[in-house]
């Protein structure tokens, strides 16, 4: 799902073309006003602010011949049935794909595993191997080593922050590499335009989860990834009251995805894609301020003897800070930190005892939460911890910090760790 609205008239079919809009005229514009414009082509709104939503499963045709022609075309902008879309999702695709410097469209899915799951089976055939970095999102790893291996695909961990094992581990059989930075909970930050470039010169493809920073502030296709993947539940959406993902990708890979969600029969419902839609005016916003909040909350919970550890790549001296800077514009709410010498009970006794932390998986959206987590068990080429760290500590805490006031975050976290202590 992708561009393109006018109405016209051809051969009796109603089709969408490009409207005057606002494309070509969004270069070197800051987030925010990029934000606002994409996807408001005028020919999706009309006389309002917002596309309508367009719910419909049936698309009528003028006579046979126009339902002839609808079968020969495959675009976005061009009726032909519900499950490829209307001018709702087509203008959420347009908006993100605007987002998305180097795409040549974007395809929505029900969910972001459902777009992980979408992008890698367009790309992967049985036989062919995938490498996938170790501290790669749960579900993916479990669909690496489930789904994809029922279909005849391998599925090789490798090391998120060895350059040289990346590289060895490449054979002839790699046909693509699974990316994410910061890694899934322990927050590693990858080489990722070092990562792909030797994928692209071994003819690899190179996929990367960038829910966390978004392309506003990692733009991963123009880092030189080939696909680019989010979770539209997280910073998109922003209310936790939807699900959705994307997949956006250059060139003729694009063709791929939307070819194999077609035949997947993905697709969103309209009501959600405007909901998304509303939420993506404001996802700058929120990001600068979670962003922020994140940092002071970080550089607390670094003085606190209860810590050993605050993986937050935001936070200067931490692991990861320097290539995040290096890389990176901007960042989100989302990081962790591990407990110094406490065991599993302690741990329950700190999150059970916050009020204004939910716990609850997910985030992204306005309200914060907190979750346990042990990586131990999801690791096959890097230990955890970290031979440099201490044993015992190892029981870590997931934060997703939202819109609430830092200063009333830190007093909540300040209540759980005495609760941790009287315990």
């Amino acid at each position: 799902m992708g561009r393109r609205p006018r109405h016209t008239q051809g051969n009796g079919a109603i089709t969408l073309t490009m409207g005057k809009g606002t494309k070509g005229k969004k270069q070197g514009l800051g987030n925010g006003t990029r934000l606002v414009n994409a996807g408001r082509d005028p020919e999706y709104t009309g006389a309002v602010v917002n596309p309508p939503v367009w719910r419909a499963s049936t698309h009528l045709y003028a006579d046979t011949a126009a339902l002839k022609d609808g079968t020969r075309h495959n675009e976005d902008g061009r009726f032909f049935y519900g499950r490829r879309g209307a001018p709702t999702q087509w203008a959420l695709c347009d908006a993100l794909t605007e987002l998305e410097p180097g795409a040549a469209g974007t395809v929505l899915y029900p969910s972001g595993v459902a777009a992980i799951a979408g992008a890698l089976m367009a790309v992967l055939s049985p036989g062919d191997v995938l490498l996938v970095t170790d501290n790669a999102y749960e579900p993916t790893r479990n669909m690496a080593t489930g789904l994809l291996r029922r279909f005849g695909v391998e599925a090789r961990f490798v090391d998120p922050l060895d350059i040289d094992a990346f590289e060895a581990n490449i054979c002839p059989a790699t046909k693509a590499v699974m990316l994410e930075s910061p890694g899934s909970l322990t927050m590693e930050v990858q080489d990722i335009p070092a990562l792909a470039a030797i994928a692209r010169k071994h003819g690899v493809i190179s996929i990367a989860d960038n829910t966390w920073a978004t392309p506003l502030g990692f733009p991963a296709l123009e880092r030189g990834c080939d696909i680019t993947i989010m979770s539209l539940t997280k910073h998109v959406g922003g209310h936790s009251d939807l699900m959705m993902g994307s997949a956006a990708a250059r060139g003729d890979l694009y063709g791929k995805l939307r070819q194999t969600a077609q035949a997947l029969g993905h697709v969103v419902s309209p009501d959600d894609a405007a909901l998304a839609l509303r939420s993506l005016r404001t996802m700058s916003l929120r990001l600068e301020r979670s962003t922020q909040s994140a940092l002071a909350i970080a550089k607390w919970l670094e003085g606190r003897d209860e810590v050993a550890h605050v993986l937050c790549p935001l936070l200067p001296g931490a692991p990861g800070h320097e290539m995040w800077n290096r890389d990176f514009t901007g960042g989100c709410g989302l990081f962790s930190f591990i407990l110094k010498g406490r065991d599993q009970a302690a741990r329950s006794w700190l999150i059970d005892a916050l009020e204004l932390f939910g716990i609850g998986y997910s985030w992204g959206g306005y309200e914060s939460l907190a979750i346990p987590f042990d990586p131990a068990v999801n690791r096959s080429a890097t230990p955890f911890p970290p031979l440099a760290w201490d044993a015992g500590d190892r029981y870590g805490v997931r934060l997703s910090i939202g819109l609430e006031d830092p200063q009333d975050l830190i007093r909540d976290l300040e209540t759980g760790f005495a609760a941790m202590e009287q315990e």
